[in-house]
């Protein structure tokens, strides 16, 4: 062979393998795209836009908060109807946009704060256990007395009924906070009706509901659920929880 076809060999076999890895190169872009591409369509699927059209419920947070008490909400609220359907916005808020971090170490970032909060149809105030700094933050204080003038219900669960108390939105009402916290809440907000936390797990007073908190704050928000939307849907549910199964469980 020629020096002059050699080379000629040599450039083309050059370009063969450049092409190769060109393609290679192409291949694998397009996996990795395919991939993110799955991954987000696998993490929008679970994303439930907010509908303008649509009650909102929003559920208080801030640093100790309970989040069995957050959770309970979320959990009842943002089920969809049996074929799917999604029937209500279900909000976090907090005084920041930064990460709440509660009583069990778990941080959640708030969808919105105090000042950008949307219209709310129903207020969940949890609860922590140590409520010092919360009933002392004015801007938690203002942040209920504002929303309460625009919500249908508002409701507490636990020493969330402290906040309430604090505000003033439920002066001359019924209220129930968490068992053994009711003698220090009547003496703290004596405008409150404060029932009996040892035999009352939950009550309702027009538009303020309150219950003992932790697990039983699932009681305050199926109730306010099914006026919301109708027995057959709360049961619905209730099924969807499992709560027949925890009902009669026994070890």
């Amino acid at each position: 062979m020629t020096r002059i076809g050699v080379i000629t060999l040599m450039v083309f076999a050059t370009i063969m393998l450049s092409c190769k890895s060109e393609k290679s190169k192409s291949t694998t872009e397009n996996e990795n795209l395919n991939h993110k591409e799955k991954e987000t369509n696998v993490l929008s699927k679970h994303l439930k836009p907010f509908n303008s059209e649509l009650p909102t419920i929003g559920l208080l947070m801030y640093d100790g908060v309970l989040q069995s008490e957050v959770i309970a909400t979320s959990d009842v609220f943002a089920k969809p109807t049996e074929s799917g359907k999604q029937l209500f916005n279900v909000i976090t808020i907090a005084e920041t946009d930064q990460p709440v971090t509660t009583e069990e170490g778990i941080r959640i970032l708030p969808d919105f704060t105090f000042k950008n909060c949307p219209k709310l149809n129903a207020l969940f105030v949890p609860s922590a256990y140590d409520m010092y700094t919360q009933v002392r933050n004015k801007n938690i204080i203002e942040f209920i007395i504002e929303k309460n003038k625009e919500t249908d219900y508002t409701v507490s669960n636990c020493a969330g009924a402290q906040l309430i108390g604090k505000s003033g939105v439920a002066d001359g009402h019924k209220i129930v906070t968490w068992i053994g916290g009711g003698e220090q809440l009547q003496k703290d907000y004596p405008n409150l009706k404060v029932q009996n936390d040892s035999v009352v797990t939950f009550v309702e007073d027009g538009k303020f509901l309150s219950s003992n908190g932790n697990l039983a704050s699932y009681i305050s928000a199926l109730i306010l659920l099914e006026k919301m939307t109708n027995t057959e849907h709360r049961q619905f549910v209730e099924s969807y929880l499992y709560l027949e199964q925890l009902q009669n469980w026994k070890e």
